[in-house]
């Protein structure tokens, strides 16, 4: 099991009571409710980041080889794998 380590955190009355509202009404703590949504806020988070790193490496590998797909032929290989049918992607050129 992981371990734990506590942290305060502040919320404005209002926030707060929301969460206890909600908290309430799903049968939890009001913990466990501030819990997920800040195990659920740094997932996506940290998914956003890698897309934004994985973008940024891209970008710089097309300005240093100049090598790409067209959006025409990305279009057409996607419509393939949409229609359920197996389709190698479509090769970079210059």
């Amino acid at each position: 099991m992981p371990r734990s380590a506590t942290t305060s955190l502040k919320l404005d009355t209002e926030t707060k009571e929301r969460v206890q509202r909600l908290a309430s009404s799903r049968r939890r703590t009001a913990h466990w409710i501030m819990r997920e949504a800040v195990e659920q806020y740094v997932e996506r988070e940290e998914k956003r980041e890698q897309l934004r790193q994985d973008a940024l490496a891209a970008w710089n590998h097309y300005q240093t080889t100049g090598l790409h797909v067209t959006a025409a032929e990305a279009d057409a290989w996607l419509a393939k794998l949409e229609a359920g049918k197996r389709a190698a992607p479509p090769k970079c050129h210059d």
